[in-house]
C-alpha cells in the first residue's frame, strides 16, 4: 500500500532550488525561442529591413569607434588588474558603451513602434487577436498578421523610453572593472530590469493599473531576471542588436501566449491556439465515440 504522508522537509528543500533552476531556465530560453519563431515567419521580415537595417548599419559605424579608440585603452588599463582576462571585460564594456549610445539616441524612439507590431503580430498568430481588437484595427482578410495590423486605437507601447535604464547602465558598467564577478554582474543586473519590460504591452492590453503591473512584475521577478539576461547578452552583439531587440519581443509574446493559456486554464501545450481548443463542454471530438444517448425531454 502507497504511503499518502507529505514529502519530508529534506525533499521539500532539495525541490525548491530545482524548481527554481527550472523557472528560470523556461524563461531564460524564450529569447532563443523567439529567434526560431521569427525566422520561421518570413511575414516579419519587413519589419526588419524596412525599419532596422538603417539602424544596424548605423550601430555598425557606432561600434567601429569604439572599437577603434575606445577599446586598446580600456583593455591596457582592465590588464593592469585582471592580467590575462582583461580582453572579456574591456569587451563587454565597449559593448555596454555602445549600447548606451544606441538607446540613448535610436531605440527608444525608432524601434519601439516596430516592437509594438512584432509583438501583436506574434499574438495574433498564436490565436490571441481579441486581446488586440481592442487596442487597434485589424484588417481580418489580410494574408498574414503583420497586414492584419492597422494603426493602434489607444497608446501603444512596448517598452517605454526609461532614463532610470539608461543611467543605470551607465553607472553599472564600472563592474566591469571587477576582476571575474563584474562582467556577469553587470548583465544580471541591467538584464534584471530589461526583462522587467519585456511584458509591459501585455500589461497595457489588460488595461491593469501601474499598481497591478507593480505587483505582476513583482511575482515574476526571478523569470524576468532571466528572461532578460539572455535578451542583453543578445543585444549587446554588435551590429544584431537590432535584429535580436525583435526576436526577443516575439520570445515575449510567445511567453505571454503560454502565460495567457495557463490564466485561462488551456492545457494546449506550448503554443496552440486558444481558439482552436476552447470547445463547448457538450461538443464532443468527431473521432471519439458519440455521448451516449439519453431520452430526455426536460
Amino acid at each position: 500500500m502507497e504511503s499518502s504522508d507529505p514529502p519530508s522537509r529534506p525533499a521539500r528543500h532539495l525541490g525548491r532550488p530545482y524548481g527554481y533552476l527550472w523557472r528560470a531556465l523556461i524563461a531564460a530560453s524564450y529569447p532563443l525561442r523567439g529567434i526560431y519563431y521569427f525566422l520561421r515567419h518570413p511575414a516579419y521580415y519587413p519589419l526588419w529591413f524596412s525599419r532596422l537595417l538603417p539602424l544596424g548599419l548605423l550601430s555598425l559605424l557606432i561600434y567601429t569607434i569604439l572599437f577603434t579608440f575606445a577599446f586598446l585603452p580600456q583593455y591596457a588599463f582592465l590588464a593592469i588588474f585582471h592580467g590575462w582576462g582583461a580582453w572579456v571585460n574591456a569587451l563587454v564594456l565597449v559593448l555596454g558603451e555602445g549600447l548606451v549610445i544606441i538607446q540613448g539616441l535610436f531605440e527608444g524612439f525608432f524601434v519601439d513602434e516596430c516592437r509594438v507590431d512584432v509583438f501583436d503580430a506574434t499574438l495574433i498568430d498564436l490565436g490571441y487577436s481579441e486581446l488586440i481588437a481592442p487596442h487597434r484595427l485589424l484588417f481580418p482578410d489580410a494574408p498574414n498578421s503583420v497586414k492584419m495590423l492597422g494603426k493602434p486605437t489607444s497608446p501603444a507601447v512596448y517598452q517605454p523610453w526609461s532614463l532610470i535604464q539608461i543611467v543605470e547602465l551607465i553607472f553599472c558598467l564600472p563592474l566591469n572593472l571587477i576582476p571575474y564577478v563584474g562582467t556577469p554582474a553587470f548583465i544580471i543586473i541591467t538584464g534584471a530590469r530589461l526583462g522587467t519590460f519585456s511584458q509591459y504591452r501585455w500589461y497595457q492590453l489588460r488595461g491593469l493599473s501601474r499598481k497591478e503591473r507593480k505587483q505582476e512584475i513583482k511575482s515574476r521577478m526571478w523569470e524576468y531576471t532571466w528572461f532578460g539576461t539572455v535578451a542583453m547578452l543578445l543585444e549587446l552583439i554588435p551590429v544584431f542588436s537590432f535584429f535580436f531587440l525583435l526576436t526577443s519581443t516575439t520570445g515575449a509574446a510567445l511567453w505571454t501566449a503560454k502565460m495567457e493559456d495557463q490564466m485561462r486554464g488551456v492545457d494546449t501545450g506550448e503554443h496552440a491556439a486558444p481558439q482552436q481548443v476552447a470547445r463547448d463542454e457538450h461538443e464532443h471530438d468527431p473521432d471519439e465515440p458519440p455521448p451516449p444517448y439519453v431520452d430526455n425531454p426536460v
